[in-house]
């Protein structure tokens, strides 16, 4: 199937029992058995639900995998990663990263024994000169949260595993989503996304996913899924299904809102550095276009006035755009990271990274593009 055809009917059958196109929400915790282990093929519903089983599916169709995974956040799905590490082991991450992530890192997971690198991978050799006898794990974001920084995921791959070829490589797929980019298929072990954001797509559900190729990796994570029981409900399961088969579609709104969005900010008296990978003007501008089937619907930005004030005033001041915490769903939304998202990363590391108070992203929803450029030139002039 075609990729606009999987997020309809990938890795989907109609429910055998009725016929039903759409899955159903199995709302149950547990299974009857007609004898003592005999069962058919359920037990329990934090090992597997049939609805949840279904957007696992999906999720292996989408990014070309054969074992998909689905968790209660994407938090959740990158804790489970993690757990195939033991003390001592290392990881090597980007510079800029979610917050979330980095607070997972730095306050859980180094209590824990484990060990973190953070260099920029705008560069891959700078991932190659980083690896020890104790690295384990490669952490890729790209697009980057929020700085939009591009990592050449195929090059990144086949360098680190030229080096050492048990070295996972996990990429965070959440800006791009599978329309845009299939880490699996250019050298990547797992892709992770935060299924909240463009998997769902409508702001209305909380979850994580995990996709692999590997049989026997998969087999480690679901394992560690089952034991540790971080798993999504049948409800969400469903409404991540439901969000999916637009999938394709919402994305080819957002990529283009984008970028009419990024222009005009771009040409704005009142706007300074303007981040997004479509312009030719972006560092990693080449591997975007190489490794992206389109630049995606999330724009960053500073105002040429960096005060907070100024910074405050404008997120006071949207209509259409609102001021809150995530992306990816139908709606537009306006982020202050500092004060948000990454609003628990120390401040010296904060402005290590470039993220500064002055800087906003925007996560471009699907409304009519009159409406957002209307709104942001209203917000920018007060």
């Amino acid at each position: 199937m075609k990729f606009n055809t999987k997020t309809i009917h990938g890795g989907q059958q109609h429910e055998e029992a009725t016929g039903s196109v759409m899955t159903p929400i199995f709302q149950t915790s547990t299974y009857a058995q007609s004898s003592p282990g005999v069962n058919k093929g359920y037990v329990y519903s934090r090992s597997a639900n049939p609805t949840r089983t279904a957007l696992e599916n999906a999720f292996a169709s989408l990014e070309n995998g054969t074992h998909g995974y689905a968790f209660a956040s994407g938090l959740a799905a990158i804790d489970c990663v993690l757990r195939l590490l033991k003390p001592g082991d290392e990881v090597i991450a980007g510079d800029d990263l979610y917050g979330g992530t980095y607070r997972m890192f730095t306050r859980l997971f180094e209590k824990y024994g484990l060990k973190f690198q953070y260099v920029n991978m705008n560069d891959s050799s700078n991932v190659v000169n980083a690896i020890t006898e104790f690295t384990k794990l490669i952490w890729i974001e790209t697009p980057t949260n929020p700085l939009m920084k591009i990592a050449d995921i195929e090059e990144i791959s086949n360098s680190v595993k030229q080096t050492n070829k048990d070295i996972l490589i996990a990429v965070d797929n959440t800006f791009a989503t599978p329309y845009l980019q299939q880490p699996l298929d250019l050298g990547a072990d797992i892709v992770m996304h935060s299924a909240t954001k463009y998997l769902g797509g409508h702001s209305d559900l909380v979850m994580g996913a995990l996709i692999v190729k590997d049989a026997e990796l998969g087999k480690e994570l679901n394992f560690i899924q089952f034991a540790a029981g971080a798993i999504a409900g049948p409800m969400d399961s469903f409404l991540a299904l439901r969000g999916i088969k637009t999938l394709h579609v919402r994305m080819q709104r957002h990529c283009e809102n984008g970028r009419k969005v990024a222009e005009f900010l771009r040409d704005h008296e009142k706007v300074g550095a303007i981040y997004y990978p479509g312009f030719k003007s972006h560092e990693n501008y080449e591997i975007a276009k190489k490794q992206m089937k389109d630049f995606g619907g999330m724009v960053s930005f500073r105002l040429k006035d960096e005060s907070k004030s100024a910074t405050f005033k404008f997120l006071e001041h949207v209509k259409v755009f609102t001021l809150a915490e995530s992306l990816g769903g139908v709606e537009s939304l306006v982020n202050h990271p500092v004060s948000m998202t990454h609003g628990s990363i120390p401040e010296a590391e904060r402005l290590k990274m470039g993220i500064t108070d002055s800087l906003i992203r925007l996560s471009i929803g699907i409304e009519d593009i009159d409406d957002l450029l209307l709104d942001l030139d209203q917000a920018l002039r007060k």
